[in-house]
């Protein structure tokens, strides 16, 4: 027997805030509201014969008291699925991110954002879900 990755939590001073924003660039919704955590997933749908794919991970907001003090060691990565790679990119920026410098070269094909609590993650171009 195996393990299934099934959550990533996330460490962050404003949860609700955060959850919002993730719930915009993922299409995900709230799941769990608790004092100080949020949970996130995609919107339920029933489990079974008729459900496509693996299950997506959920996130998990904990409010914590330090801020972020250095690049990300693990991060998230985004495909683009009903637009190019430039307008995903405008859209996350109209959300609240902002581009994020992590030594990239500029021959990249993703493009490094920050979320509004400054979490690295990736816009890729090539892959598609």
């Amino acid at each position: 027997m195996t393990s299934k990755f099934t959550e990533l939590a996330i460490d962050c001073a404003d949860p609700n805030g955060l959850a919002r924003f993730w719930c915009s660039v993922l299409d995900y919704e709230v799941q769990d509201e608790d004092e100080g955590i949020v949970t996130i997933g995609p919107p339920m749908v029933p489990e079974g014969k008729n459900r496509l794919g693996p299950v997506p991970p959920t996130l998990t907001f904990a409010h914590v008291p330090e801020g972020k003090t250095v690049k990300n060691r693990l991060h998230l990565d985004v495909n683009p699925t009903d637009r190019e790679q430039d307008e995903e990119v405008r859209r996350l920026l109209d959300l609240g991110a902002r581009h994020a410098d992590v030594g990239q070269t500029g021959d990249e094909s993703w493009v490094c954002l920050a979320d509004p609590e400054g979490n690295e993650f990736c816009v890729l171009a090539g892959r598609r879900p």
